[in-house]
């Protein structure tokens, strides 16, 4: 019997467990609606993380100006909990380059938003310092279109978007008004033109250019071949140089740089060369980067005040084309604080940050409708000439490559070559091809 009474005293011990388990666990599924307002208290947590105040450091190269100062105000009035901290980067933009190559490869976060050179995305997001755009541009609604196509191309690299525009340049042709009636459209008007008018009002040179073996050759070429229908690296990363296309505008180069209406010395001008001859009133024609038209109007400095007009460069078979250059904004793969990077990233780039960089910086927007507003027209002649923003229009990016320093050194050196006669052009395109997809698959 005393068994018979502790077996129905453990069953009925095992009911009550299960019978108060049973209500533990009903207790628990009603407070899942109670568990919903937990979760709700916990997005609120995470609502008022986000209302923390964040520190994000901008690297940006030296800027006398007081546009950056300006657009950090701005931003961070519209947004008081993200405070920028600046951090200026040597005015070499080589130095500045490998400074931020040092930091990237060692996953350093000290930096979350940097400046970076038209030629470095493709570089920087192969080698996975980058942090990709897309689904930022995505969810905010960006329209990429509004941007000069140019500039878009620059920081694109196998389908992404690595770089927002910032603010641009582009090459640009310029002629005396004193001296010219209607400037040549074509690179071979441009050829009958300099040579026709050369030696009047005083000059020496009909056309004068970028030809030392250095950078400044590359954008000169990059604008011949493309105005021809040339490439050099196509969208999917294959190099295409040796090219009908390429080898004509080579030869049209060649016309030019080796022309009697050039300087003698042509081979060894860079834009410093060509700045000081052309305010000194020693040529009918020249290329070089829009800054120029501010030294030409420089009445302690220059001969040929308001006598200098500017215009899209000359065409080849396929049309006019201006080689990028400027600054885009990128953002450490490698940053703490993605997202108030982003935000930063987003409002520098856009038309308010872009618009004060432009009135208090003077410079180029990279947004056309930025074109058209009046206040920033009134910053400089060029802003307001509807030809430099054709120039924009039709500016065209240098290779877009991660191995892009090679891909220019292997440029300079055939370009030379041929240049100074001793390739023709067939095999400067011919070279040029073999050694970029010699680097390609290293």
């Amino acid at each position: 019997m005393n068994f018979k009474r502790l077996f129905m005293l453990f069953v009925l011990v095992i009911s009550l467990g299960v019978f108060l388990a049973a209500c533990n666990n009903e207790g628990e599924e009603t407070g899942g609606s109670s568990g919903g307002e937990g979760s709700e208290t916990e997005g609120n947590t995470e609502e008022a993380a986000e209302d923390e105040p964040v520190t994000i450091v901008y690297a940006r190269g030296v800027d006398t100006t007081p546009a950056t100062d300006a657009v950090i105000a701005a931003f961070e009035e519209a947004h008081p909990n993200i405070k920028v901290e600046q951090r200026e980067m040597p005015a070499d933009t080589g130095q500045s380059h490998d400074q931020y190559v040092t930091a990237f490869s060692s996953q350093s976060t000290e930096i979350d938003v940097f400046n970076a050179d038209v030629i470095w995305p493709a570089e920087f997001a192969q080698a996975n310092y980058a942090l990709e755009l897309d689904r930022f541009i995505e969810q905010d609604g960006i329209d990429m279109e509004a941007y000069f196509p140019g500039t878009v191309a620059a920081g694109k690299f196998n389908g992404r978007q690595w770089a927002m525009p910032q603010f641009t340049d582009a090459g640009v042709f310029y002629y005396r008004t004193d001296i010219v009636e209607e400037p040549p459209t074509t690179w071979d008007e441009l050829i009958s033109q300099a040579q026709e008018l050369q030696g009047q009002e005083g000059t020496e040179f009909g056309y004068l250019m970028q030809a030392a073996q250095y950078e400044g050759l590359i954008t000169n070429a990059i604008e011949y071949i493309a105005s021809y229908g040339g490439q050099v690296v196509d969208e999917n990363n294959e190099v295409v140089v040796n090219s009908p296309e390429t080898i004509k505008a080579i030869e049209k180069m060649q016309e030019v740089v080796g022309s009697d209406f050039v300087p003698d010395n042509i081979l060894n001008f860079m834009e410093t060369e060509t700045e000081n001859a052309w305010i000194e009133g020693k040529a009918v024609f020249a290329r070089n980067w829009p800054y120029m038209m501010s030294s030409s109007n420089d009445e302690e400095r220059s001969s040929i005040v308001d006598n200098v007009e500017m215009a899209m460069l000359p065409a080849g078979d396929e049309g006019s084309a201006a080689a990028l250059g400027g600054w885009m904004t990128m953002i450490n793969r490698y940053s703490e604080n993605p997202e108030a990077a982003w935000e930063f990233v987003k409002f520098i780039s856009g038309p308010e940050g872009q618009k004060i960089s432009a009135v208090e910086g003077g410079r180029a927007p990279t947004l056309v409708e930025l074109y058209d507003d009046p206040e920033v027209q009134e910053v400089s002649s060029l802003f307001a000439n509807p030809e430099f923003r054709e120039v924009l229009q039709t500016a065209v990016p240098r290779p877009v490559t991660p191995i892009y320093p090679e891909i220019s050194d292997i440029m300079q050196i055939e370009l030379s070559k041929a240049l100074t006669g001793e390739q023709t052009a067939e095999e400067a395109a011919t070279n040029m091809q073999e050694k970029m997809e010699a680097a390609m698959a290293e």
